[in-house]
């Protein structure tokens, strides 16, 4: 049987130099060994780097993004041909060719308590959503606007960048940086 969790309300505070910080509360039943995790993805979108991992405790969670970049393993060479970003249709360009690291978020049950993830324990994608869009993370090594069809425009600073992506006739793309996020967590059998 699924068990479905939903209306995870997250808060997202960022700021120069500091920790990004989302904050939230999960309703519904959560197995007491969960754990949600912030992960550097590979440009396929695989996990690569375990960037942050906090249990959910009574329901409710508070992950904090170090400020620091992700292992040189976990960048890859920002160029137009690799945007695989929420939103971004070709024809896509750049004002520079950063590396960079896309975060994602994972839910997994922490069997053996040891508070990181383990090869046996699976990885269970987290999708965040804002009021209106998709929320999307992601570290850049240096400032770059991104462009691409559609209106799409994401201006980053070097670091961790939280933006809620809006995909319908036109692409909107805006800083995200207090607000509420519904997540949806599939744990699965």
């Amino acid at each position: 049987m699924k068990m479905r969790l939903w209306s995870l309300a997250a808060a997202f505070l960022v700021g120069s130099g500091s920790a990004l910080t989302v904050t939230g509360s999960v309703s519904g039943s959560v197995p007491g060994d969960t754990r949600l995790s912030g992960w550097a993805v590979s440009a396929s979108g695989q996990p690569v780097q375990e960037i942050v991992s906090v249990p959910v405790n009574a329901g409710r969670f508070q992950l904090e993004i170090p400020p620091a970049p992700p292992s040189f393993r976990a960048q890859t060479a920002l160029n137009a041909a690799n945007v695989a970003w929420p939103g971004v249709l070709d024809p896509v360009s750049m004002s520079a060719q950063p590396s960079a690291a896309e975060l994602k978020f994972f839910s997994y049950r922490d069997a053996n308590r040891n508070g990181q993830h383990d090869e046996a324990e699976t990885l269970r994608e987290v999708t965040l959503r804002g009021a209106r869009g998709t929320l999307f993370v992601v570290w850049v090594g240096s400032d770059v606007t991104v462009k691409a069809s559609r209106g799409y425009q994401a201006t980053l600073t070097r670091g961790w960048n939280a933006f809620v992506v809006e995909v319908g006739r036109a692409v909107k793309v805006a800083p995200f940086v207090d607000g509420v996020a519904a997540v949806t967590l599939d744990l699965g059998r």
